[in-house]
């Protein structure tokens, strides 16, 4: 996992509004809105799948952050549960146009990542609440690779890309090796790259695939509570207790098990500094705006807000 210095200068970010915070929102507005649904319809729309509702609510669109404070860096919440599965964020073409805007200077005769394609390989179906099957294509573009995967996983292309960022540069400086090492699946920071995972599908999808499986496995190492996180590979460089709000933070931690120090979150580059993280923090901010936002306040159903990685399924909404 990248340890490469990335600091996130800037002013802190203004004041959240109400639709797409985590504010709680007064029981009031919550009468008021679950009466303009009831107003809607029948009970029966209240109990229709997850998508109808989705479309019924005016969310603005996301605002992304070129200023941003690395002091707000939240260990136990580096990104929300909506924000890490929702794999509908970003379409195919959305993402084409996203890596053709990036300011990309490869570092050797590697193509940016906007022309690169790539023959993709068949993948089963993983089993219930797991990857979905992945039919493989000739000349895949990475754009629907990344996409492709993400809707079969379950996981937000938003996520995929700031990975391929974080630990390969690979949006703005790719290079051979980086394609080969994509998301640095099989990469552990204290041993040599596994070359069975080799490529950039096979490194994508099986990083997609690995998320999954922390989520529908989450009895591990790093899991929602208070848990010790170190501060680098290094052990002697110590560690502090983060209580883990959400499951996608604890999969960040299973994937690079470490947190920025408070002296690397004061800018200090020393020997003990891992940013990985950080930089995924960092990334995701000034990309695509705050990491920890919601679509819907609490008051509806969790599953909406895509919690534990669990999309709401057909008749379970408002019991």
């Amino acid at each position: 996992m990248s340890l490469t210095p990335r600091r996130a200068p800037g002013a802190r970010r203004g004041a959240r509004g109400f639709w797409g915070t985590r504010k709680k929102p007064r029981r009031l507005l919550a009468l008021l809105v679950v009466a303009a649904f009831v107003a809607l319809g029948s009970a029966a729309a209240l109990t229709a799948g997850s998508a109808a509702l989705e479309r019924s609510a005016a969310i603005p669109a996301v605002t992304p952050s070129s200023e941003i404070d690395a002091g707000d860096f939240d260990p136990g919440l580096i990104i929300s549960d909506y924000n890490f599965y929702n794999a509908e964020a970003m379409t195919s073409d959305e993402v084409q146009a996203f890596l053709e805007n990036r300011s990309c200077h490869p570092r050797d005769d590697s193509p940016c990542l906007w022309e690169y394609r790539e023959s993709t390989v068949s993948q089963p179906a993983a089993g219930a609440g797991h990857c979905e099957s992945y039919l493989g294509k000739p000349h895949e573009r990475a754009s629907t690779i990344i996409s492709r995967v993400a809707e079969a996983c379950g996981i937000s292309p938003r996520v995929l890309l700031v990975l391929l960022q974080k630990e390969q540069s690979l949006l703005t400086a790719p290079n051979e090796s980086g394609y080969l090492r994509a998301t640095g699946y099989g990469c552990p920071d204290t041993a040599d790259c596994n070359a069975d995972y080799f490529g950039f599908f096979n490194q994508v999808y099986n990083a997609a695939w690995q998320f999954r499986q922390y989520t529908q496995e989450p009895d591990r190492a790093f899991q929602i509570g208070r848990i010790d996180v170190g501060y680098h590979p290094d052990a002697d460089c110590g560690s502090s207790r983060v209580q883990i709000e959400n499951q996608a933070t604890a999969n960040l931690y299973n994937y690079t098990p470490y947190q920025p120090s408070p002296e690397t979150i004061e800018g200090a580059d020393t020997d003990c500094s891992a940013y990985g993280n950080l930089n995924f923090w960092s990334f995701y901010s000034q990309w695509f705006g705050e990491t920890d936002t919601e679509r819907y306040p609490d008051f509806f159903e969790p599953c909406l807000n895509l919690v534990g990685g669990q999309p709401c399924r057909p008749g379970t909404l408002f019991g």
